[in-house]
């Protein structure tokens, strides 16, 4: 796994319950392990937004702010947030909705007792970390 570069970041992580850290830690390093195979996305930035760990382009500005964390309302969940004034939610639903679950139109969201469907959420990643490269074609 990942070092932390930031230890407010890893508090966070390090905070969170042993199943809900490990998934979400599993979702940390698929988020790195995705940008680093594109072209054009360039190094991660990772971030404290609300609260939640962030994940940024900042340097290519190839794409939206991705964060995941802990769905508050439901303990046994977690989520992949993007933002929710970009059209990605519908392109994922468009693509996935028998395969992935989400809530309104910032978050695909899920159970910390199921296996994360990889390659459906690495593609979504993909999509995220290449948001506004694909936005002007």
């Amino acid at each position: 796994m990942r070092d932390f570069d930031e230890p407010q970041i890893k508090a966070v992580f390090d905070a969170l319950p042993g199943p809900l850290k490990t998934k979400l830690m599993s979702l940390r390093e698929l988020i790195f392990e995705t940008a680093a195979e594109m072209e054009d996305v360039g190094p991660l930035e990772e971030a404290l937004k609300w609260g939640q760990a962030s994940y940024l382009t900042s340097k290519s500005k190839s794409g939206t702010t991705i964060r995941i964390a802990r769905i508050k309302k439901y303990p046994d969940r977690y989520g992949l947030f993007v933002h929710c004034q970009t059209s990605l939610i519908t392109i994922f639903r468009d693509l996935y909705d028998d395969e992935l679950d989400f809530d309104g139109n910032r978050c695909i969201w899920f159970n910390v007792a199921d296996e994360l469907p990889k390659t459906a959420v690495r593609h979504c990643i993909s999509l995220a970390l290449s948001y506004h490269r694909h936005k002007k074609s």
